[in-house]
């Protein structure tokens, strides 16, 4: 055979098995779209998921909470306090106006590197009130600053958080939420310790597949209507599980 029939036969499979290749891929990822596990940054609410929420800090300026609720906002984390002396101005309008307006609410800690964890635990809980029906407690561990290059030792992490983590369960009666990028799970939470806590992900667009989740951060660059911040946008999020499930998980009352 002329080695010209060989190669256009050997172009002919290679063409064959990227076709099969592409649609393979595309097959896949219809189907992760159908089952809701690729959402669109601005997709509010996904269909695909039963319950459905956003954070917010001061950023997001004054939240018109009704509005919010109006576009299908089940729950929102909203930021209570930061490392062991920043309390987030907002925090208390927000938390009201989250209530009064029927959406389930849940604080957020964003962790520090630089104070011991007690310290932090105090400051959470000046902040957060105890109050029925709310989201448990939520620490974020993520970087910021110089540890955005240079994250911390592990070992050091792990000496500033459990103490945070105790305190808060003692003082809530219940397991605090852990909230993590890719990065900070695997450097500081894969540890058999943490399996107990609910963990709350950022995974833009694409589900977190490879790791258990109760929660899950999908859009950071959405739209809604409803505040008037400084910060045009707010991030989504939406919980595994049915609104039965939620209704009942974390409840300490």
């Amino acid at each position: 055979m002329p080695i010209w029939k060989k190669l256009l036969r050997i172009l002919g499979r290679l063409l064959l098995l990227a076709a099969v290749l592409i649609v393979l891929l595309a097959s896949a990822l219809a189907f992760l779209r159908w089952r809701g596990y690729i959402l669109l940054p601005y997709e509010a609410p996904p269909r695909r998921w039963q319950v459905f929420g956003v954070d917010v800090s001061t950023y997001q300026g004054a939240v018109d909470w009704p509005v919010l609720a109006g576009q299908g906002v089940d729950f929102a984390f909203i930021k209570a306090t930061e490392g062991s002396g920043l309390q987030d101005v907002r925090f208390s309008e927000n938390w009201s106006g989250a209530l009064a307006a029927g959406v389930r609410p849940g604080a957020y800690h964003f962790f520090s590197y630089d104070s011991p964890g007690e310290r932090q635990a105090d400051n959470f809980i000046a902040a957060v009130p105890l109050t029925p029906g709310a989201l448990p407690p939520v620490i974020d561990l993520e970087f910021y600053g110089k540890y955005l290059q240079t994250p911390p030792d592990p070992a050091l992490v792990k000496s500033i958080l459990d103490p945070l983590l105790a305190r808060l369960e003692d003082y809530y009666g219940t397991k605090p939420i852990l909230y993590a990028t890719y990065r900070s799970y695997q450097l500081y939470l894969t540890g058999a310790e943490y399996r107990d806590y609910p963990l709350w992900i950022s995974s833009p667009v694409v589900a977190p597949l490879l790791h258990r989740w109760t929660f899950w951060q999908y859009s950071h660059t959405a739209r809604l209507e409803g505040y008037d911040g400084r910060q045009p946008l707010i991030d989504l999020n939406v919980f595994r599980g049915t609104k039965e499930q939620f209704q009942t998980f974390g409840r300490s009352d």
